[in-house]
Formats: C-alpha cells, structure tokens, sequence
C-alpha cells in the first residue's frame, strides 16, 4: 500500500485463512491475550467488532489508516501495567505470539482476495476498505500472488486504554515475496523472486469488558 508501514498492502497491491483462521485466532489472539490516513473515532472494538474503525484512504484501492508511531517503543512495563489495569489476564508474551499469527493471515487472505477470511479479523470499516481494493484488482482481472517469508520483528510501541476498550499499536517487521499479473499472466508490479523487507504499524483493539477475547485490526499505518 504505500510509503514505509504502507508497505505491505503496497507489496500486495502493487506488487503484487480460512477454517483455520478464525480457530487459530481464537487460540492466540483470544488467549486474553498499516496506508496512511486520518484517525476517525474508534477504538478498539475487539473481536465482535463492535466500535467503529478506523477509515482509511486507499492507496491503489487499499487502505490506509494512519496512526502516528511512537519514536521509540514505550517501556514494557508501563505498557503492560496499563493494559492490565483494565485485563488483569493480559500477556505480552501471548499477544504478540496472536498479532504476529493474525499479521499473516491477514496479509495472505488479502493476497487472496479472501473476504470470508478477513471478515472476522478486521473492524467493520477496514474490512470495507480491503474488500473495495480485492474489487477493484477483481475488476482490472488482475491476481496477486504472495509468499510470506517470515517475521523479523513485532515489538508493541504504544497502547491506550479509553474505559474498557483497549488499544495496542504493533510494529511489524517482515519478509515478504509479492507479485501481481494481468490476465495474460504478465507482471504488472512486484517480484516474483526478491524478497521484500516490510515495515507496517498496526493498531488491534478490544473490549476488555466483553466476553469475547479476541483482537480486532482497527487502523494501519506508515514509520515516521
């Protein structure tokens, strides 16, 4: 999608899970345990993407929310005491193991164009958004292909807690191998061998006051 944390939907959309997905989420995101654009209201509205997301401006058709990244990442135990202050259960550890999980789902349904995959990962408006950009790459009867190398890094930069919805924002550091063809099987963008380093800030959301454990991918954003 676009410059630095746009990378990857860039990766995607220019060069360019499923029954699994949703209990494999369930497994590590519910353990209790990005594309540039303005922020509008959100927050996390966790798994039953029940509060308002982000809504982004496309870039290529694809999403782009923005959300300004910390300089440096905020120390781990401040992080950690806020998020527990609202979820005593909260684990670093286990939430990132589900963010960097919910991270290539995302990115290889996207690639797919698997909207039934993506639903339940995203917040109502952003899935809105990467549904109009798979439509769009639909209508140009182009296909992406996407090979997820691997995750160098997912650190927590920032969280926010509003009441009882709580905020985490991810900085993701992956690889991957990305390419789009046209309907004569041309490529149009991307690499079908080299591989992308991708950096993306992502925010995930939930109410801590619902049953439901899960996280939901509210906004995404670009480095500063």
């Amino acid at each position: 999608m676009g410059d630095g944390g746009f990378q990857f939907l860039d990766i995607l959309l220019l060069g360019a899970i499923a029954g699994f997905i949703a209990l494999r989420l369930r497994a590590v995101l519910g353990q209790r345990t990005g594309h540039e654009q303005r922020r509008r209201r959100p927050p996390f509205a966790g798994p039953s993407q029940e509060s308002e997301a982000d809504k982004g401006s496309e870039r290529d058709n694809v999403v782009a929310l923005p959300r300004r990244e910390a300089e440096k990442a905020a120390p781990e135990d401040a992080i950690t005491a806020r998020l527990r202050a609202v979820d005593p259960s909260f684990d670093r550890t286990e939430f990132l193991a589900g963010a960097k999980a919910a991270y290539e789902m995302i990115v290889t349904s996207f690639a797919a164009g698997d909207k039934d995959a993506l639903r339940p990962l995203l917040s109502r408006e952003v899935f809105a958004d990467f549904a109009s950009a798979i439509d769009e790459r639909a209508k140009r009867d182009e296909t992406m292909e996407t090979t997820f190398v691997g995750m160098r890094a997912a650190d927590i930069i920032d969280a926010q807690v509003n009441g009882r919805i709580a905020e985490i924002t991810v900085k993701f550091e992956s690889e991957l191998i990305s390419v789009t063809k046209d309907a004569n099987g041309h490529v149009v963008a991307g690499h079908a061998n080299a591989v992308e380093q991708v950096t993306d800030i992502w925010t995930f959301a939930r109410d801590t006051s619902s049953r439901d454990p899960n996280w939901t991918l509210i906004a995404t954003s670009a480095p500063q």
